[in-house]
């Protein structure tokens, strides 16, 4: 039996590839001579930078930036160099992910991504010829302002008062943006975004009322941010041409998506499909006589185009069953069924506390992983039970 495993990270707990070790830890605890494939898959989020550098064999660049609630971090970017062009690798998560605000400041109308605009232009200063962008995890709604801003673009109030972008609330006091100051090298430089393709900046299925809630806001407070966006779109029409509100990936990492079309004229790919350029794993996935893939959560978000759906898309092509395993599951869980997965378990094994948890997941993917792979094996037995009494009779 061939076993490939396909995880994503846990967000704020595990990266990718911690995940796919302990995985490969609970395999080799049913089978030590298991014929098994690990590949750790990111989406754009947490370890992003770090995996594609790491398989291009490239370097990572640390920079300090300003973080999600207006403090200095040290961040990170990669570069790799293939086919003579040099390409930098940009994590978003890394200057404005959720992991970086303190959970007592979790407010989106008050976070910001100028730092992922810091991390912009570092990368332009080192003469790169290509930008990859991840879009994940983040801890902010602002739209992309607040990189913009650090990009060099203007905010000005009714006043024709400059406006700092702090967060999302800041840009109902915008009344017009100056692109006279910006950076010069923008639109010369080719930018790729892997992004959440189904997300949208604006309207009943936009961002701040579909992620909103999970970066701290209350009710009041989406509405805020829901209106703040709407506003900032039609900022962004009357001065770029641009009609975001709805675009493909538009709502992307708190709007990012928006920014990047809008002040970097960056293009937007579904995040799954432009990873795969990076790293290819149908040809594995195909290999395999069962794919276990992970996820962190599980609910009615995972079938648009969050790692186990895609896995389970490819791995159907070819009619080979896919079991998750996640950290939870949530509501909608069972619409998975229908993106391909056959089955799904929970690591939680008992009542327990979010820090808790964090810390024995390692551990609980493990546990979950041979237990997993101890139940395919009693299905492999029953069939091959069942085989030997067809043939008898």
């Amino acid at each position: 039996m061939k076993i490939v495993m396909v995880p994503s990270g846990f967000k704020e707990c595990m990266e990718a590839e911690e995940v796919a070790l302990a995985m490969e830890r609970g395999a080799r605890r049913f089978d030590s001579s298991v014929d098994l494939e690990v590949v750790p898959m990111i989406d754009g989020g947490e370890g992003f930078a770090k995996t594609i550098v790491r398989l291009k064999k490239g370097e990572l660049i640390f920079k300090e930036v300003t973080g999600p609630v207006g403090k200095k971090i040290l961040s990170h970017f990669g570069i790799f160099v293939e086919n003579n062009k040099r390409t930098a690798v940009i994590e978003m998560a890394a200057a404005a992910g959720l992991k970086l605000v303190p959970r007592d400041q979790r407010n989106p109308l008050k976070t910001t991504t100028y730092g992922v605009g810091e991390l912009i232009r570092a990368a332009l200063d080192l003469g790169v010829d290509n930008i990859l962008i991840g879009c994940g995890d983040s801890g902010t709604s602002d739209g992309g302002a607040g990189m913009a801003h650090a990009l060099g673009f203007q905010f000005l109030n009714k006043n024709h008062e400059p406006v700092k972008i702090y967060g999302g609330e800041d840009l109902l006091e915008v009344s017009s943006i100056l692109t006279r100051n910006a950076d010069s090298r923008l639109g010369t430089v080719k930018i790729d975004v892997a992004c959440n393709w189904k997300n949208v900046l604006c309207g009943h299925n936009g961002v701040a009322r579909v992620f909103g809630p999970q970066k701290g806001a209350s009710p009041e407070q989406v509405e805020k941010l829901s209106d703040a966006l709407e506003h900032y779109a039609s900022l962004i029409e009357t001065t770029f041409g641009l009609d975001v509100r709805t675009c493909q990936g538009s709502g992307a990492s708190g709007g990012l998506g928006a920014g990047l079309i809008s002040f970097t004229k960056a293009t937007l790919h579904p995040r799954f499909d432009i990873i795969m350029d990076y790293i290819n794993i149908e040809k594995t996935i195909a290999s395999a006589d069962v794919v276990i893939t992970a996820e962190g959560s599980l609910d009615f978000q995972t079938p648009n185009g969050k790692i186990p759906a895609e896995v389970a898309r490819i791995a159907k092509k070819y009619g080979i069953p896919v079991i998750a395993i996640t950290g939870t599951i949530g509501k909608g869980a069972d619409l998975n069924y229908d993106a391909g997965i056959d089955a799904y378990s929970s690591i939680i094994q008992k009542p327990t506390t979010l820090e808790k948890a964090i810390i024995r997941a390692p551990q609980w993917i493990e546990e979950s992983v041979e237990s997993v792979l101890k139940q395919v094996a009693i299905g492999l037995q029953i069939a091959h039970k069942k085989q030997l009494v067809e043939r008898v009779s």
